[in-house]
């Protein structure tokens, strides 16, 4: 099985490394994942307009592709004025509809007001549900508190453990889902 990351910031680190801790933490529990972080800084994903994925360029093309064909997935938001990235908002515009059926899709947010923690819940679980994904019961927030402000590493032993918890939810439900 394959676990993609997507890290929608289009700045900073942070979302990247709370996504990233999740594909270790999967892997710590099961050995025989294989795991990849799509850091959307590294892309230059076309505005959506609208057209057929082959209009657009390599980098969307592959993006989508590699998305397209994980096994499950987790999704990384940095918090902007209450809602997801645009970037990342923009990405998911390219995909099928149908394109997380029978897959996991997690979810983390990153930001600097606890009164956001409910964005992933009221904003991006609607739209990962709209794409038939099967979203676990746990997701993760992160203050930026929760990082050391020189090295950008997870500090928050309970973010960790969360963290953690979210993977592990992620990878049994994967799991059973190769019986359905």
């Amino acid at each position: 099985m394959k676990l993609v990351g997507i890290s929608g910031a289009p700045a900073g680190d942070k979302t990247a490394i709370a996504v990233n801790q999740v594909l270790v933490h999967a892997r710590h529990f099961d050995s025989s994942l294989k795991t990849e972080l799509i850091d959307i800084r590294d892309y230059e994903i076309d505005f959506f307009n609208g057209a057929p994925l082959a209009d657009y360029n390599d980098d969307t093309w592959n993006i989508v592709k590699k998305i397209s064909s994980a096994d499950f997935l987790v999704f990384g938001t940095p918090i902007y004025q209450a809602s997801i990235s645009g970037a990342l908002k923009n990405l998911l515009d390219h995909l099928p509809e149908f394109v997380f059926k029978r897959k996991v899709t997690g979810m983390v947010a990153t930001g600097w007001s606890d009164k956001h923690f409910l964005v992933m819940e009221y904003h991006l679980r609607s739209i990962l549900s709209y794409f038939k994904g099967l979203v676990p019961s746990g997701n993760v927030f992160v203050h930026n508190s929760a990082f050391n402000m020189d090295s950008d590493e997870i500090i928050d032993e309970r973010v960790l453990e969360r963290l953690q918890a979210l993977a592990e939810e992620m990878v049994s439900l994967q799991q059973g889902m190769k019986n359905y």
